[in-house]
């Protein structure tokens, strides 16, 4: 369908135009008239179909007509992105579409100072691109006005809603009038999201252009079996052919990031790491020298996979298959981007078996197996307990020194300390919300979420010295 069939305003139209966009994608021509009749609407698509487009321009078009009536003193509209990167890229995608349309709008995303958004808000936009952090510490600070927004949107909206967002929304929700148009966006939509979207929509519809979670059928997919011990050196093969310019590199943690980026840097492969903890300037540079082409590898976890548009990106390897496997979709969906072909190579090791299981049924099919020199037929075959990532110990079973003293002291006939155990745990449990709220409070301040997602996976071993039984036979002097 063309976009001049969807009976788009001139303002817009000219914009699309001077942008080369002619015909709209299939989740652009079933969301844009249901938006510009002022619908709710969940819409589900494939990464890389315009999923952004959907729903700026015709909200951009429900803006417009609006302000041939009314002046607009206050923002009307509010995007909530997960990451920065998404919010930023949403603001180039506002920029374009928009600029005969004269509205202003801002980006406020954390891991900057807020000094220059708080600026931009307090001369007015009428359209705000934040991520739920940034966004709800300004909202404490009565930096920001959303009592007037009647547009909301939720881009990749199965994320936003998940476990480390959903007490954000709903505290931003509280500050937004509810007669308004909500919309969320996404590649994936999982049933019990749905659910979640009673509490936020009023009726809404749901479009759906593609069975949800079946990947691009223009990505050539392999799986690669391997020893964790061997994935470095498969890495460095698969990437050393001249060929390979561009490849994304995923692994579940920052920390291997930074090791595998250390790794191919040090074996003559340009390649950086970007993850939650980087600043925004130093994720910002890293985009832009893999854009231009002078790094030939980022190293990336969780939060790349997600609504990050960038073009010729011409190999997708997971370094460590996702424990989630709608994470598998949005990983390889950053190649074959905008009509063009992709690879994916997935290394599989003993322990990520059940991982693969559970992404080929997602997707419905099976991944070719490749044979290579370091082929591991163990974990090929792994099956049980040998499928499955070993069970993090946990902290009382790794401090259990105490209690099995207390035993030895009931065995022995002694007075039993286990008020000071329960003391104790009372202590630990203290603790873990004092760190709880100070990661609640850095989310505020900088990562928005980033770290929700993706960690070191480290614990620290809270080892407390031993209980000293105090000595009643202590006589004062005289």
């Amino acid at each position: 369908m063309l976009f001049k069939e969807i009976k788009l305003i001139e303002p817009i139209q000219k914009a699309l135009e001077k942008s080369g966009y002619v015909t709209a994608t299939p989740i652009q021509a079933k969301s844009i008239p249901h938006i510009l009749q002022g619908k709710d609407l969940i819409g589900i698509a494939q990464t890389g179909t315009g999923k952004t487009a959907a729903f700026t321009l015709p909200i951009l078009q429900n803006m417009f007509n609006q302000s041939l009536k009314v002046t607009f003193t206050t923002p009307k509209t509010l995007i909530l992105a997960p990451t920065r990167e998404l919010a930023a890229q949403i603001g180039e995608s506002i920029e374009n579409y928009g600029k005969f349309t004269h509205f202003k709008h801002t980006v406020i995303f954390g891991g900057v100072k807020q000094d220059a958004q708080v600026r931009a808000l307090n001369k007015g936009v009428e359209i705000i691109i934040a991520t739920p952090g940034r966004l709800l510490d300004l909202l404490n600070q009565g930096l920001v006005n959303l009592s007037q927004i009647e547009y909301l949107i939720l881009d990749e909206a199965d994320r936003m809603l998940d476990m480390g967002f959903i007490n954000d929304i709903k505290k931003i929700l509280k500050n937004l009038p509810k007669q308004r148009q909500t919309l969320f966006f996404s590649a994936t939509m999982p049933d019990s999201i749905v659910k979640l979207t009673k509490d936020f929509m009023n009726n809404p519809l749901k479009v759906e252009v593609t069975p949800q979670s079946k990947t691009i059928d223009k990505i050539k997919q392999e799986m690669y079996f391997i020893d964790t011990k061997d994935k470095n050196d498969l890495l460095l093969d698969l990437l050393s052919p001249e060929e390979i310019k561009t490849t994304i590199v995923f692994t579940r943690t920052k920390h291997k990031a930074n090791k595998i980026a250390k790794y191919l840097s040090e074996n003559n492969i340009k390649a950086e790491a970007i993850h939650g903890n980087k600043s925004q300037n130093a994720r910002t540079r890293t985009l832009a020298n893999f854009k231009s082409g002078q790094i030939k590898a980022v190293i990336a976890t969780e939060i790349f996979a997600r609504g990050i548009d960038i073009d010729n990106v011409s190999h997708v390897i997971n370094y460590e298959l996702p424990n989630e496997p709608e994470s598998y979709v949005h990983r390889i969906g950053r190649t074959a981007r905008a009509g063009t072909e992709g690879i994916a190579y997935s290394f599989c090791c003993a322990d990520e078996r059940e991982y693969l299981r559970d992404i080929e049924v997602i997707i419905k099919q099976k991944i070719p197996v490749m044979e290579h020199k370091y082929h591991s037929t163990s974990a090929q075959n792994a099956r049980g307990s040998d499928a499955k990532p070993p069970k993090k110990e946990r902290f009382h079973q790794k401090n259990n020194g105490f209690a099995k003293s207390n035993q030895n002291n009931q065995n022995n006939g002694k007075k039993s300390n286990s008020h000071v155990s329960k003391n104790r745990n009372d202590s630990g449990n203290r603790g873990q919300d004092r760190n709880n709220n100070k990661n609640n409070n850095n989310d505020r301040k900088g990562n928005d979420g980033d770290n929700k997602k993706e960690g070191n996976h480290r614990t620290r071993n809270h080892t407390k010295k031993p209980f000293k039984k105090k000595n009643t036979n202590y006589k004062p002097r005289r």
